[in-house]
């Protein structure tokens, strides 16, 4: 999404997602350090293929829940209700639906997996077909378990895929560190237009090593974050991270062209989750 705030209430936190407005910025350069190399097993460690009927499977799946903005100025309240989030015919539907609970004027879900399935490295692969409608923001995206370095964006945060309505067709792939984020102006994160993003499914991938975090788009890879090996500040992913699926609705990125009531219920639907292990690559 367009930029991502993270609040913190004592010690506890606050999760919002977000993406940069330009998302051409990149890392600053730095001498090569000799990298390790690695791939990936080839059978999910974790896996959801949605071949059941009802709500999210409550063993891999949690709820964040509420409706105070998020920190972005959002407008949806989010929700464990079925209407927002079911399982049928092999696919996971996300919808938002224009509706009033609490003050907030939209319903949606944002799914977790966390203390379900906390992953440290791995190949995320998510298979999903995006809603569309000038201000919806989904998102597919990971974020740290135990906030290891502190608050966002110390401890980091992985967008595997982020959209906003009022711009159809154009992904985002991107991450979120104390050195590399949209306040101090070094945002680091690619797009690619999908002409058929809506309609389509297609299949959002990263694959995440000690060494860098790989973005892909139909196996076609637009983005690239190494390890500078320089400390948290640049490279907090030495922890484990969960899953997230969500829309949002409105707010400081996905809201910025105003939101089209019409458009609602919208949804964003999921063929599968998967989840590959590590491992190093022998000599």
């Amino acid at each position: 999404m367009r930029m991502l705030y993270y609040l913190f209430i004592s010690i506890i936190p606050v999760f919002f997602s977000c993406s940069p407005e330009k998302d051409d910025v990149g890392p600053v350069n730095y001498d090569p350090i000799e990298e390790k190399e690695y791939t990936f097993e080839g059978t999910p460690i974790w896996v959801d293929e949605f071949d059941y009927t009802g709500k999210p499977d409550p063993d891999k799946w949690g709820y964040d829940l509420g409706g105070h903005g998020w920190g972005n100025n959002e407008l949806q309240y989010y929700t464990d209700n079925i209407q927002n989030a079911s399982v049928e015919d092999g696919q996971l539907t996300i919808t938002a639906i224009k509706e009033e609970i609490e003050s907030n004027e939209y319903s949606s879900t944002r799914l977790i997996s966390k203390n379900k399935g906390d992953f440290l490295y791995g190949r995320f692969e998510i298979k999903a077909k995006l809603p569309t409608g000038r201000g919806t923001w989904p998102a597919i995206w990971m974020l740290p378990t135990d906030w290891k370095y502190g608050g966002w964006p110390d401890s980091g945060e992985i967008d595997i895929m982020e959209h906003v309505g009022y711009d159809q067709d154009r992904v985002h792939i991107t991450v979120h560190t104390r050195a590399y984020n949209h306040g101090i102006g070094t945002q680091v994160g690619k797009s690619k237009v999908i002409s058929n993003a809506s309609t389509e499914f297609h299949l959002y991938r990263v694959d995440w090593t000690p060494e860098k975090i790989e973005g892909f788009i139909d196996d076609d890879k637009i983005f690239e974050f190494k390890n500078e090996k320089s400390g948290s500040a640049t490279w907090p992913f030495d922890q484990k991270f969960h899953l997230l699926l969500n829309i949002a609705v409105g707010g400081n990125w996905g809201g910025v062209e105003g939101v089209d009531e019409n458009a609602f219920p919208t949804s964003m639907v999921v063929d599968y989750v998967r989840v590959y292990k590590m491992i190093e690559k022998e000599d």
